[in-house]
Parts: structure tokens; C-alpha cells; sequence
């Protein structure tokens, strides 16, 4: 593409603006008229045609006014948009509604889901945070019937897991309950691996217990079973680029079909928190994402586990606000998940 002028990114952006506003081609007289752009409707027009030359505007039908293209519109978001905030009441009243939710991972993440779908009047998915590596937190020996002994490993971010060990005697309450303490201090934040490197230094019951609480998080490190939460599905549907069946039923595959969701957010997030990605009608990769954008980051703590935020919509979406509120929510949400996981 042949680079364009100062005005005609003007004459783009003003498009952008006001497509998103009616959904309706934009006319040269519409801008003048509404923007005092001190030019006439002949001189817009003439700039409209050649931005529809370069592949930025289209045409729906002869004599219609013009619309951005999704060439058109990753132009404006990745050359025109800039940095934007949302306005700090907003901010206010999301920082208010995470603090009052209970203390939970997953009702965190679903929080996260309903308010990127109520501000950014799209659909919302969110992910709870996957732990790079499981980290032990917590254990439990209980007593239960004879020789079996219920052993409770508790992961940090609060994953539980349980399994019964058969002992080769009977053991005592106090005795399992020392066991466990004396565990919790030698295997406090660490992994798989250091808890393995550990079962030289124990014997007896110590030894079957650690040898245990080893195998259980290599089985944590190797298996994903977080929750994708979804809101605003109605917010997309009620769009009218989704009146075509057809069309509503690819975003629809987007939202609810666990694999293709889980391809593309493992190709398009970046490995780092906070950088917002922004995928526009596909990206030429996904034929499903034609006439959709995801705005999407990656939260959480790192180094210790994280997970995806992000909104689905048409091309025809307000990224300023988009990209804004899933930046915003995305920070408080690490914000929580470091104190969960590494505080």
C-alpha cells in the first residue's frame, strides 16, 4: 500500500468514527457538514476514492457512500488510534465491583467475563489462570476408616486435589498432622521437580507421602482444567453484520467451540502480561474470524500462572473503548491473581 496523507487519515479516521456510530455508509457531504472540515464535498470525495484505491474504504453499492474495509480498519487501529483510557469513573466503578466480589479465583474471572461484555457491548471470554508450573501450598493427611489416610493437596491459586493412601499400619491423627506440617515447611512454593528432589531426605511415612504429593502435581503440570467463561453473546448476535446465519454461526464456533478457541489464543497472545492483541477479521489465518475482531491479552502472575481476557465482535467495533477496558480490567485482575498466587 502506497503511503496515504495526513488528511486522508483524517477522512479515514472520521469514517471509522462514524460507521461505528449508524452502521451506514458514509457520504463527503456528511463530513463536511457535521466536521467543518473546510474543504468541499467534491475534494472529500475525490480523497474517499483513492482511499478506496488503496484497499481502506469500500463501496457497498454505486452511489453509496463509503465503509472501512478490514484493511481499512487495522490502518486506523495500528496507525491512527494511540494510547486511550477509559474515563476514570469507569475505572472507579470497576475497581468497586472486583473488590466486592468474593475472594475466588474462578468468581473473579467470571466477573472479569460480564464486565468486558456490559462496557464494551460485545461478547466476553475469560480464562481462569493456568499455573505454569503446579506449586505446592498446602497439605492435609486425614484419618479416615483402618489404614486409609485422605491426603488433600491444596495448589497455589487454590487448585485442590485429593487421593487416599493405604499405609502399611495404622497411624494415629497427631501423627499424620505432624507428618504434614513437617512436609508443608520443606515443600512450600515449590514445583513438581523440587518436590521429587526432596524424597531422599525423608523415610517411612514421610517418603510415601512426599513420593505421592510429587506424582499428583506431575499430573497437575501436564493436564489444563480451567474454566472459559463467556458473557454478552446477545450483545453480537443483536449486531446486524450477525443478521446472516451463516455468519452468526462462525462466531458462535468462536465462542463455544473449546479447540478453536484454545488455537487461536495460543497463536495470538503474546508470552508477556498486559500487551493488548488485537485480531482483525482473521488476520487472513482463521476464515472463521472473517467478519469478526478479538481484542485479547494475557493476565495473571508471572512465573507463577496465567490466563486469557478478551472480546469478540464485528470489524465494525469501538477499539479505543475495546482496548481500553480490556487493558483496565486485564490489570486488575493480575492485580488479584499475584496476591492469590505469589503473595
Amino acid at each position: 500500500m502506497s503511503p496515504i496523507s495526513e488528511r486522508q487519515e483524517t477522512i479515514l479516521a472520521l469514517i471509522v468514527r462514524e460507521y461505528n456510530e449508524t452502521a451506514e455508509p458514509v457520504g463527503s457531504k456528511n463530513l463536511v457538514d457535521r466536521y467543518n472540515l473546510n474543504v468541499s464535498s467534491a475534494t472529500i470525495r475525490n480523497e474517499m476514492v483513492l482511499l478506496t484505491e488503496e484497499g481502506l474504504l469500500g463501496q457497498p453499492y454505486t452511489s453509496a457512500g463509503r465503509v472501512p474495509t478490514v484493511e481499512g480498519y487495522r490502518y486506523f487501529v495500528r496507525q491512527l488510534l494511540g494510547d486511550t483510557e477509559l474515563p476514570n469513573a469507569e475505572k472507579r466503578l470497576i475497581s468497586h465491583q472486583f473488590h466486592q466480589a468474593p475472594a475466588e479465583i474462578d468468581e473473579w474471572v467470571r466477573l472479569s467475563a460480564s464486565i468486558l461484555a456490559q462496557h464494551s457491548h460485545a461478547a466476553s471470554l475469560a480464562t481462569t489462570p493456568r499455573s505454569e508450573r503446579a506449586i505446592f501450598k498446602h497439605l492435609e493427611l486425614i484419618a479416615t476408616q483402618g489404614r486409609q489416610v485422605l491426603l488433600v493437596l491444596v495448589l497455589q491459586g487454590g487448585e485442590v486435589r485429593q487421593q487416599m493412601l493405604t499405609l502399611a499400619e495404622v497411624i494415629p491423627q497427631e501423627q499424620l498432622t505432624a507428618t504434614a506440617e513437617k512436609l508443608m515447611q520443606s515443600c512450600a512454593r515449590k514445583n513438581s521437580a523440587g518436590i521429587a528432589a526432596l524424597i531422599g531426605q525423608f523415610t517411612d511415612l514421610a517418603q510415601d507421602v512426599i513420593r505421592l504429593v510429587g506424582e499428583m502435581m506431575a499430573r497437575a503440570d501436564a493436564v489444563w482444567t480451567g474454566e472459559i467463561y463467556r458473557d454478552g453473546l446477545t450483545n453480537v448476535l443483536a449486531q446486524p453484520e450477525f443478521a446472516d446465519p451463516g455468519i452468526a454461526r462462525q462466531a458462535l464456533r468462536v465462542l463455544e467451540e473449546r479447540s478453536f478457541l484454545e488455537e487461536v489464543l495460543a497463536n495470538v497472545l503474546s508470552p508477556n502480561i498486559g500487551g493488548v492483541q488485537v485480531v482483525i477479521g482473521g488476520e487472513g489465518a482463521w476464515e472463521d474470524l472473517k467478519e469478526c475482531t478479538m481484542v485479547v491479552t494475557r493476565y495473571g502472575a508471572p512465573g507463577y500462572a496465567t490466563g486469557a481476557l478478551g472480546v469478540l465482535g464485528p470489524t465494525r467495533m469501538a477499539y479505543g473503548r475495546t482496548i481500553s477496558a480490556v487493558r483496565y480490567v486485564a490489570g486488575l485482575l493480575s492485580d488479584l491473581v499475584i496476591e492469590s498466587y505469589a503473595g
